[in-house]
């Protein structure tokens, strides 16, 4: 009865199921490891300390920033140079400002943007007190630029061309002619420039791994599986029709095939027999007497 299973087409569809089903496993393994290995990187980035008790480095070595960079006490050498306020930031909850002041770097690199500290209140850049003159060297917290999602910054616009309401090169480069380094770092205590402003902590390691693409992957690994088992089934219930045919045939059974189509009689005295039937009516008919 389960000849059927040596035809062409049954090796066809056995080379599909046996190729499909370690492939569909496979690949749903491989989304469940990635989702694993974020769940991890969130674990790690948590118990991470926000300042990083590895000892500071150039500022140039740290970049790019990452998340292993991000946290890292960066160290450089320039002149301050433009200043900009950042409007409605809370420190300690209270709302002020920072004060953000570009440091043209003296080996050349682009400017990298310093907040030099936090001020109580509306921002105002009569307050804010001008940065030192001169050559100075510096370290801080290195700090992942910012974006539209991060806590904290300002997306209204409408803000003077003294103010930038997100710290990142995007929204510095058009406003200095010079390059600017996509990264910023916060001044740690006793830093040349801080000095009547408050220090802003450091944040955490932004995008720690436990984001939207993490649960994306999750849901592709149960699609992965999902897609295995409906292999399994269609290639069981494939079977066990052509089963069910190879019984009939056995047993002598004929499939029912389509109905036959039904020819209607022709009605009397109509259509092509309308002739036939007008001549025999003359042959019964006397012929007239003349």
């Amino acid at each position: 009865m389960y000849r059927f299973l040596l035809t062409p087409r049954w090796w066809g569809i056995n080379l599909f199921v046996v190729l499909a089903i370690p492939f569909c496993v496979f690949m749903g393994s491989w989304q469940l490891g990635r989702f694993e290995d974020r769940a991890q990187a969130h674990r790690e980035a948590e118990e991470k300390p926000v300042v990083s008790t590895e000892p500071p480095a150039p500022v140039g070595e740290l970049l790019p920033v990452d998340k292993v960079t991000s946290g890292r006490v960066a160290e450089a050498t320039g002149t301050y140079e433009d200043q900009f306020l950042v409007p409605a930031r809370v420190v300690g909850e209270r709302e002020g400002h920072y004060v953000l002041t570009l440091l043209r770097q003296s080996d050349g690199s682009p400017a990298l943007p310093v907040v030099r500290g936090w001020l109580p209140g509306a921002a105002d850049p009569v307050e804010a007190p001008a940065p030192p003159k001169g050559e100075v060297s510096l370290s801080g917290v290195l700090q992942a630029p910012e974006h539209t999602r991060s806590p904290g910054v300002y997306k209204d616009g409408g803000l003077p061309a003294d103010q930038v309401g997100i710290i990142s090169a995007a929204s510095l480069v058009n406003l200095v002619p010079y390059p600017v380094e996509n990264a910023w770092v916060t001044l740690t205590d006793g830093q040349p420039g801080n000095a009547g402003l408050t220090p802003v902590p450091p944040a955490a390691t932004p995008d720690s791994g436990l984001d939207l693409k993490a649960f994306q992957n999750l849901g592709y690994t149960g699609e992965w599986f999902v897609f295995a088992g409906f292999v399994v089934f269609m290639w069981f219930r494939l079977l066990r029709r052509d089963a069910e045919v190879a019984r009939d045939e056995a047993l002598g059974i004929a499939p029912e095939g389509p109905p036959q189509p039904v020819t209607p009689e022709p009605s009397p005295g109509t259509g092509a027999e309308a002739p036939e039937d007008a001549a025999a009516e003359n042959r019964r008919s006397p012929a007239p007497t003349p």
